[in-house]
């Protein structure tokens, strides 16, 4: 079976995240915890992974990684095979451990992954395992390494999510200063909205329009000659999807946030929808997803009513995008 594509590039960073197999348990007891946190560790050490931020919950991971040698398949594999065994060899058991590879999104450098971090953090607190001001003594998690760098690891630091928080340092006034932050925002709605808590775990990347556009571009090239196997061809399919929907939404002048804020037949989101199924192979359900328009189907019937009276109601926003260059 062909494996997904991966993004890799030296410098990138990710939130990677996985579960036990069937959502079972994996980390249910301190012992499993405290293993696979030994793996993390060792992984780091043979591969020169840096790791921002990190929570291993009952039954799933969250990594915020940095990888200089642009190698996370190397060392995830490792890693999660590693654990596995070790975990089925403790249990005497057989069979697969995690559900399945694991996601991992590639993240910008700077805010959004502060706000991962922050994400990740909070991850206990927002599961009701405990309360934001018990959140230091939950111990198989970075924040609880924070105000102790005796018990760090080499590979863990705090740096890029101290400063991001308010230029803060490394020291004790700087850990007061991020608890009370954190805090503050795990009571604060809004703007863990505003930082996207929500969408951590989904899509492919976490960054701005420019990030995202980047990434996309500097992917198809680099793989577009490359043999792929089939699963591979569908994921830079969509990659390639996407770099055609930016390049519309910028001759329309529109973002990501007016996706999201406009209706889902609106005239615009209409003429893109048209102009991507027209020179694209964009499915329904991706273009439903991408542009908020609702259910698959209706995405067929906007486009078809729009069509069939020669985009009347889209015409200005159709010319704009006619210029568009798949």
């Amino acid at each position: 079976m062909s494996r997904k594509l991966r993004i890799e590039y030296e410098g990138a960073m990710y939130h990677v995240i996985n579960r036990g197999n069937y959502r079972a348990d994996i980390f249910g007891s301190e012992g499993a915890k405290d293993a696979f946190e030994e793996c993390l560790w060792e992984a780091c050490g043979k591969t020169g992974w840096r790791v921002h931020a990190y929570v291993v919950m009952r039954n799933h991971y969250h990594l915020a990684v940095e990888t200089p040698g642009g190698n996370l398949v190397e060392g995830m594999r490792w890693l999660q095979a590693t654990y596995a065994n070790r975990f089925n060899r403790f249990r005497k058991e057989q069979g697969h451990v995690f559900q399945g590879r694991y996601k991992a999104l590639v993240v910008e450098d700077g805010t959004h992954m502060g706000n991962l971090c922050n994400y990740i953090h909070l991850n206990p607190v927002r599961a009701g395992i405990c309360e934001v001001e018990e959140l230091a003594g939950y111990r198989h998690g970075s924040y609880a390494r924070l105000e102790h760098p005796e018990k760090r690891p080499v590979a863990l630091t705090f740096e890029m999510v101290l400063s991001l928080a308010g230029g803060l340092r490394d020291d004790r006034e700087g850990w007061a200063s991020y608890a009370a932050y954190l805090k503050w925002l795990s009571e604060d709605e809004a703007e863990q909205k505003k930082q996207a808590f929500e969408r951590m775990c989904s899509g492919w990347a976490l960054g701005s329009d420019a990030f995202r556009k980047d990434v996309i571009k500097d992917q198809a090239d680099a793989l577009g000659e490359r043999a792929l196997g089939e699963a591979d061809v569908a994921e830079l399919r969509e990659l390639k999807w996407s770099m055609a929907l930016e390049r519309c939404l910028r001759e329309l002048g529109k973002t990501t946030a007016d996706i999201r804020a406009g209706r889902k037949a609106a005239p615009w989101k209409v003429a893109v929808a048209a102009y991507m199924k027209a020179h694209t192979s964009a499915s329904n359900p991706w273009l439903a997803e991408a542009l908020h328009m609702g259910a698959p189907a209706g995405v067929s019937r906007y486009v078809a009513e729009s069509r069939r009276t020669n985009y009347r109601e889209c015409g200005k926003e159709w010319s704009k995008i006619s210029k568009v260059k798949v």
